[in-house]
């Protein structure tokens, strides 16, 4: 059973000190609530993904199965289907700007007003997503009984800024851009960004062993143009942009409750916790995830063991590392 949702909230006060009007997340739902509503699974979207570019995980047999569990998935403000600059002119304009803390807000409401759900049985995310799996187990511990964070931080590094200020160059560069907003299609943007996202999101032996020129991709070229290029396209570059900022201020204790205070906020996640960073992720490197780890009172650190980089942590392609996310996943949800 999948079903479609879009809950709205009225005045919702962002943590950039702007009030919005009203706040709208777009969310599907994979599965049934038991009885108790105990089998409730939260993901949170990625990095300019939408639900329908993640949910090939939400299938029976794989990583997360809907016939047991009820998977909530949530689009991230800023992606293009909950609240982005595409579709609210207040938030397209200057100074105004999302995190993870407007996210997680957000999606509890969802959670508990719309769905019912008064604590998670897992808040499962990837990437970005991940980072907001991280945000949920600091500001709501009591809801969340176990977190997986795959390729994921809870803050962004500053090596980590370098690349998302390299995206960020490579989109207002285009001659489009008028300091402001686009004013047409930043094609010259849209190449570059891609060149640096693919470089930056597998590994140096994954292009050695070049996968790609198996799914029909003829030469390095085709596949950044064919394989990355097009996909970043679909998406509007004031939400790519919006996106970035959100990312580039991930940090668990940037917020009310912790007031910087990041250390504190890892040392009061109650939830299981699985780590899963990716050996060969230049991203959320395994030497931060790790780190991190060391910082949650019961966490555990499992490294997916592939040449895939980030994207290990999300295997549509790649049945070897999916099915060491399923087994892994698998023993969490048992505890």
């Amino acid at each position: 059973m999948v079903t479609s949702g879009r809950f709205t909230l009225q005045e919702f006060p962002l943590q950039c000190g702007v009030v919005l009007p009203q706040v709208e997340v777009v969310y599907q739902v994979y599965g049934e609530l038991n009885s108790h509503h105990s089998n409730a699974i939260l993901y949170p979207t990625s990095y300019g993904a939408q639900h329908t570019d993640v949910d090939w995980l939400v299938r029976p047999g794989g990583i997360l199965d809907p016939s047991r569990w009820c998977v909530v998935m949530v689009n991230m403000l800023g992606n293009g289907l909950s609240t982005s600059p595409s579709n609210c002119p207040v938030v397209a304009q200057p100074g105004v700007y999302f995190t993870h803390y407007d996210n997680v807000r957000a999606q509890q409401a969802l959670v508990t007003q719309e769905l019912g759900i008064d604590q998670l049985a897992l808040v499962y995310g990837w990437s970005m997503g991940a980072q907001q799996g991280y945000h949920w187990g600091a500001l709501y511990p009591n809801r969340v009984q176990r977190l997986a964070a795959l390729c994921g931080t809870a803050k962004t590094t500053d090596h980590n800024k370098i690349f998302l200020y390299s995206l960020r160059a490579a989109l207002t560069s285009d001659p489009t851009w008028n300091g402001e907003r686009f004013e047409g299609t930043p094609d010259r943007g849209f190449h570059t960004f891609a060149q640096i996202y693919a470089s930056w999101a597998a590994s140096q032996a994954y292009y050695r062993a070049k996968p790609y020129l198996a799914w029909g991709y003829d030469s390095l070229e085709d596949y950044i143009l064919r394989g990355w290029e097009a996909g970043y396209r679909q998406r509007d570059p004031h939400n790519l942009l919006a996106m970035i900022d959100t990312w580039l201020r991930c940090d668990v204790g940037d917020n009310p409750v912790y007031q910087g205070d990041y250390a504190k906020a890892m040392g009061l996640i109650t939830a299981k916790t699985l780590v899963m960073p990716a050996t060969t992720d230049l991203y959320f490197t395994p030497e931060d995830c790790k780190a991190e780890a060391e910082l949650i009172p019961n966490a555990e650190y499992r490294p997916i063991p592939s040449i895939w980089g980030h994207r290990a942590g999300n295997p549509y392609q790649n049945p070897e590392d999916e099915a060491f996310i399923r087994e892994a996943i698998a023993e969490l949800l048992n505890q």
